[in-house]
C-alpha cells in the first residue's frame, strides 16, 4: 500500500514538473515572439482598415513599398511650440505621392501654451486633399506621470489647441491618448472629438463608455520599407467600414467663426 502511494506521488510529481516546464517554455516562447515583433496578441481581425504612425525614428522610408501593406499613415509633424520632426517634410511628400490616406500629428507639451503649439503645427502642416484630421498626441513623458500637471490647466490649453486646429483645417482633430493620460485628462470631456487610444494588450474599453475611432494595438509591428534606428512600427486600426473611412472626416462649415 505504501509502495503504491509512493509511486503515485512520484507520477504526480513528474506530471507537475513536465507541466511547469511546458508552461514556462510556452510563455517564454510567446514573450520572445512578442518582443521581436513576431506575435501580435490582440490583432483586431474584424477591422478592415489598418494604418501606421511614423516619425524620424523610422529613418528613410520607401513609401511605395510601405503603401502596399497598409491603408493610412499618421506622420509626426511637430512637438510643443517650437520643434518639428526632422523628417516630416520628406515623409509628408513621400506618403502623399502614394495611395495612402495621410494625417499628421503633434506631440502635446505640458510646458507650452495651446495657442503656440497650434501655430507651430499650422506653420508646417499644409491643407491638402483627402487629409485625415490632425491628431494631438497627449501622453505622459519624463517624470510627469508620477507628478501629473493639473487637469484644469491641461484642459484649458488643450481646448485652445483643439479649437485653433479645428478652425484652421475645418475638421475636428483626433485626440490620441494612452489609458493613463485618457483617464487623467480626456475621460468625460472633449465629447465632440474622436479618440485614438493606445492599448497593446487587449481591445480598449474607455472608462466613460465612449467608442474609439482609431486604436493603436501594437508597438511591435514589422513591415517592409523603412530602415531607421527603431526596428518596429506602430500598428493602428480604424473603427468603421471602407465607406466610413472613405467619407471620413466630416468637413465643417466654412463660415465657422474664429475661436479667439
Amino acid at each position: 500500500m505504501k509502495q503504491r502511494t509512493k509511486m503515485r506521488l512520484r507520477l504526480y510529481l513528474r506530471i507537475l514538473v513536465v507541466s511547469l516546464i511546458t508552461l514556462s517554455l510556452t510563455v517564454g516562447t510567446g514573450f520572445y515572439l512578442y518582443l521581436n515583433g513576431l506575435l501580435i496578441p490582440n490583432d483586431p481581425k474584424y477591422c478592415r482598415i489598418r494604418g501606421v504612425d511614423v516619425s524620424s525614428w523610422q529613418g528613410i522610408i520607401n513609401w511605395d513599398e510601405l503603401a502596399t501593406q497598409t491603408d493610412f499613415v499618421y506622420i509626426k509633424a511637430t512637438e510643443g511650440s517650437g520643434l518639428v520632426d526632422p523628417r516630416f517634410e520628406y515623409n509628408l511628400s513621400g506618403a502623399s505621392s502614394t495611395k495612402l490616406r495621410v494625417g499628421c500629428y503633434l506631440f502635446f507639451s505640458f510646458e507650452s501654451k495651446g495657442e503656440t503649439q497650434a501655430k507651430n503645427f499650422i506653420r508646417y502642416v499644409p491643407k491638402y486633399d483627402n487629409m485625415l484630421p490632425p491628431a494631438v498626441d497627449i501622453e505622459f513623458y519624463g517624470g510627469n506621470e508620477a507628478d501629473p500637471p493639473s487637469r484644469e490647466e491641461v484642459t484649458y490649453e488643450l481646448s485652445i489647441l483643439l479649437d485653433e486646429l479645428k478652425y484652421y483645417y475645418k475638421m475636428r482633430p483626433v485626440i490620441y491618448a494612452t489609458k493613463s493620460s485618457y483617464e487623467h485628462y480626456i475621460s468625460g470631456t472633449f465629447d465632440e472629438y474622436d479618440i485614438w487610444i493606445r492599448d497593446i494588450l487587449c481591445e480598449p474599453e474607455l472608462p466613460d463608455g465612449r467608442e474609439w475611432r482609431f486604436w493603436q494595438y501594437s508597438d511591435k509591428g514589422k513591415l517592409r520599407g523603412y530602415s531607421g534606428d527603431e526596428p518596429f512600427i506602430d500598428l493602428n486600426a480604424f473603427n468603421g467600414s471602407r465607406d466610413d473611412f472613405r467619407n471620413y472626416p466630416e468637413i465643417l462649415d466654412e463660415d465657422d467663426e474664429e475661436p479667439f
